[in-house]
């Protein structure tokens, strides 16, 4: 009996696997590649470097100032930031890259979906040698106009530098648009401009044209729409994305050309897979003619499904391994009933 459900524990496992997803990792960047460092354990946000190709910054969900540099090519962390002239962090949720080269990470988790009043933002210059260092971030204090509620998106618009939250709620869930510039003085009142489905990662692509919101289960791509009171809204319903299933999908960012998503989880020794945009622009080329960090057959390619409307057959996949994994839980329990009578 024991072994017949290992086999079927497998079985299950095998087919939640995202369908036709390499798993060959390779030592170009930005693509496939497991978190090494054993300090990251709750990786709650992604954002790729702007100032080092292949480079993405992450977080724990925690208390602590803490901010790791981890190389796409190995897994390894490059550099450690630690923030100063902030407050003790309470639940720090999201990360973004802003177009001033600055840093932007989201202190705005609450578990308890409105117990604070307030969150915070901290912002600082991206460094520009990867080095385990210090440094002098600012802080800004947080209110929606709404009343609080509990977010774990984070987005800053790559070419005007207005900062959007997500909030996170089942239905109901809201986009919210920051002030035009932050304040580090007084409070940042963030409205509502948009409705959203439940969200716990977003960001946007890297010419500010597409917006992509991820939950749990699901992910969809947004055209981004300028204009109006909030600098810009979403511009349609959104192009579900073929994500990946992941035990605890906590962050999703775009590559640094915009070629492909990298999507994130929580857990120790986490793994970061890309997916390939639908419809995205061709990667540069390298000096030796071969492409540099974009879609590539070359050694170390993810055969990752389409970013775009996802495949009937990705969808599929993953309906059939929660079907899959729903029956091997419940032979699990009744196994474990019988083993009991014996």
């Amino acid at each position: 009996m024991r072994s017949a459900l290992c086999a079927l524990g497998a079985a299950a496992a095998l087919v939640l696997l995202p369908a036709g997803h390499a798993r060959a990792e390779g030592r170009e960047p930005d693509r496939d590649f497991t978190v090494e460092d054993p300090r990251i354990t709750e990786s709650s946000g992604l954002a790729a470097s702007r100032a080092h190709p292949g480079i993405y910054w992450t977080h724990n969900d925690q208390d602590a100032p803490l901010i790791y540099g981890v190389d796409s090519r190995t897994g390894k962390t490059v550099a450690t930031l630690t923030m100063k002239g902030v407050g003790t962090p309470r639940d720090m949720e999201a990360i973004a890259v802003g177009p001033d080269g600055d840093l932007y990470v989201g202190d705005i988790g609450d578990n308890l979906d409105g117990s604070w009043d307030h969150v915070w933002i901290y912002r600082f210059p991206e460094p520009e040698v990867l080095k385990d260092q210090t440094v002098a971030a600012k802080q800004y204090v947080v209110k929606y106009a709404d009343g609080p509620r509990n977010a774990e998106a984070l987005m800053v618009h790559p070419k005007t530098g207005r900062v959007y939250i997500a909030s996170k709620k089942q239905s109901g869930g809201g986009l919210y648009a920051g002030p035009e510039r932050l304040s580090s003085s007084g409070t940042n009142v963030f409205r509502r401009v948009g409705e959203v489905p439940w969200v716990t990662d977003g960001a946007f692509s890297p010419d500010g044209g597409s917006l992509v919101l991820r939950g749990y289960f699901s992910a969809k791509e947004y055209a981004w729409k300028a204009g109006g009171t909030g600098g810009g809204s979403l511009g349609d319903e959104g192009t579900p994305v073929a994500a990946p299933f992941q035990g605890q999908a906590e962050s999703v960012t775009y590559t640094r050309d915009g070629s492909a998503f990298m999507f994130g989880s929580e857990g120790s020794g986490s793994r970061v897979l890309r997916v390939e945009r639908s419809g995205a622009p061709a990667p540069a080329k390298s000096p030796s003619g071969g492409p540099s960090g974009g879609p590539s057959g070359g050694p170390g390619a993810s055969a990752a499904p389409s970013g775009g409307p996802a495949a009937e057959g990705d969808q599929g996949s993953v309906t059939v391994g929660f079907l899959v994994l729903a029956g091997a839980t419940v032979l699990v329990v009744g196994g474990r009933r019988l083993v009991r009578k014996k």
